[in-house]
């Protein structure tokens, strides 16, 4: 009885051994798995980090001013360049002939064919034109007469309306207006740092100079333009509507902020020492009652009396970012937001051209506003869309304000391109060295970037002005100078 026990019970065990040995197999190849898809995961992680870098760097990379000249590699394949054959060639453009000449020139046939030298026959004459830069620099000798008034016993000397200056002794030589004007807009409007600025008018016109005396001289234009830019600033603030951007800049190799506040007309710059309330202030005025368009930054919702625009592009552009981050099922929302952006952007243009009525305009600024109230209450798991949903609940008042004030820019563009110019010139030379150059380059870059907005040539309102005896103000109106 005892044996029989025996054989199953022996079975069994060896039955279980067998099942455990089975079980230990499956446990070690599941552990190997396991540690396979550790590893697997944490390259994959390291990876994605990667690429996210990459991704950032490429967004920096293509925001540069630079960038043009920075865009990877080549194409394999490029384009032929020049114009096109056959029927697509295009408009050909020549230049125009000038309406006045200065000098005519007769030129003759040569005596014999340059061929063969056999005699020529005229046939005809045909018209050429050139223009072309006069290589001249003039001095000018001015005997000043210099006396005492027989009243007051004040000194008194003459001035000649060409005079720019009334300084004698060791400053008797000085540069004109009309090469102080050209130095002004070389500097301060194409961005020319001092040394190339001085190459242009040693090699252009024989004219020397050195940096330091070019730095000097443009800072007296800006003292002669003060008044010209306190004007600038009281039409900014009275404006009723004014578009607001800020970029970094450096003064003394230390951050500050060059702000631009742009009009239709009018574009004022300050290079200030931070980008907050109380800067903004300093420029639009703590009681600015106007239409206030920006990029949506906190510190411009304190000007309590401002109606705010906020800046659809650089929502559409945030949105396009997340898109491209997102996976497809965290990129629905800001996919909706986009294109409801775009729809409202397009409502303007269809209520211009008639195909959309005064209520009609109100009815579709309704739908947009409750279509984004119910997509701002929603709880959302990515963490990038609670960010944009948060945002839209701090802008949800500002969205389409251009939608309710018809001609109300949807956008900062007017920022953004008076900002270009100066950045292009901040990456050529840096920034400013002194307080004092700083003050210079925000009333010249203001007085120059208002004349471009006025279609008015610089160089001739520059040299009245440093011609006056007294800093007048600039009329850009009239193109002419008042006094203050």
């Amino acid at each position: 009885m005892l044996g029989w026990m025996k054989a199953p019970s022996q079975q069994r065990l060896r039955d279980l051994e067998e099942q455990n040995r089975r079980l230990q197999q499956h446990s070690d190849q599941l552990q190997r798995e396991n540690d396979w898809l550790q590893a697997e995961r944490d390259r994959l992680q390291q990876e994605i980090q990667r690429l996210k870098q990459e991704l950032e760097l490429g967004r920096r990379a293509s925001k540069r001013q630079a960038a043009p000249f920075s865009r990877g590699e080549p194409k394999t394949d490029p384009q032929r360049p020049g114009r096109k054959a056959g029927s697509e060639h295009g408009r050909h453009g020549h230049r125009p002939i000038p309406s006045q000449v200065d000098e005519s020139v007769i030129v003759p046939l040569p005596k014999s064919c340059p061929s063969c030298s056999g005699p020529c026959t005229q046939q005809e004459w045909a018209d050429q034109y050139q223009t072309e830069i006069v290589r001249q620099t003039r001095v000018t000798h001015f005997r000043v007469a210099v006396g005492r008034c027989r009243q007051c016993g004040r000194r008194v000397q003459g001035r000649d309306r060409r005079q720019s200056s009334q300084a004698l002794g060791a400053a008797a030589s000085q540069l004109g207006p009309e090469a102080l004007s050209l130095a002004t807009v070389l500097n301060k409007q194409l961005g020319l740092p001092f040394g190339k600025t001085a190459a242009v008018l040693e090699q252009g016109f024989g004219l020397e100079v050195t940096r330091g005396a070019l730095s000097q001289a443009l800072a007296r234009v800006g003292r002669r333009c003060e008044p010209t830019y306190r004007s600038l600033l009281g039409q900014i603030r009275r404006s009723p509507a004014v578009t607001s951007d800020q970029t970094g800049w450096k003064v003394g190799g230390r951050l500050c902020w060059l702000w631009a506040h742009v009009t239709d007309e009018v574009t004022v710059y300050a290079i200030l020492p931070g980008r907050g309330y109380r800067e903004a202030a300093q420029v639009l005025g703590e009681d600015f009652d106007g239409w206030l368009v920006h990029d949506g930054w906190r510190p411009y919702y304190r000007f309590d009396q401002a109606l705010h625009q906020s800046c659809q592009r650089h929502l559409i552009r945030r949105c396009e970012e997340m898109i491209a981050d997102s996976s497809p099922f965290a990129a629905l929302f800001p996919r909706r937001v986009q294109a409801l952006l775009r729809q409202g952007l397009a409502l303007p243009d269809r209520h211009q051209a008639g195909l959309v009525s005064d209520h009609g305009l109100a009815v579709a600024t309704g739908q947009l506003e409750s279509r984004l109230q119910a997509w701002r209450v929603r709880s959302y798991r990515h963490p990038a869309n609670r960010r944009l949903a948060r945002h839209l609940i701090h802008e949800r008042d500002h969205l389409f304000t251009y939608l309710k004030f018809p001609g109300l820019e949807a956008t900062n563009w007017r920022g953004e391109q008076a900002l270009r110019p100066a950045v292009v010139a901040r990456k050529v030379w840096g920034g400013n060295r002194t307080p004092a150059g700083a003050r210079t380059q925000e009333i010249l870059m203001s007085v120059l970037r208002t004349c471009h907005q006025r279609a008015r040539e610089p160089l001739p309102l520059l040299t009245q002005l440093l011609c006056s005896p007294r800093p007048p103000i600039i009329d850009f109106s009239a193109n002419l100078l008042r006094s203050h």
